[in-house]
């Protein structure tokens, strides 16, 4: 998965996210508040790209922190 400025947005406020293991998740929350999503949902359970270089992975501890504090589930 490339980055994308609306998926990134979409991080930010918590209707989607990315698990410890790198999968892409999308809250039900976007079909429930805005009627829309389906293009998000399409990419539900992805494994997203990572570097190589684990030093250079998104960390573990933040994505559950992302997780457990801002996913709107």
């Amino acid at each position: 998965m490339l980055f994308r400025r609306d998926i990134h947005s979409l991080f930010d406020a918590g209707y989607v996210t990315v698990t410890p293991d790198l999968d892409f998740e999308v809250s039900r929350r976007i079909k429930e508040e805005f009627e829309n999503g389906r293009h998000y949902y399409a990419l539900h359970g992805n494994r997203i790209s990572a570097p190589e270089d684990a030093s250079l992975r998104p960390d573990p501890d933040a994505l559950t922190w992302h997780n457990e504090h801002c996913f709107r589930g």
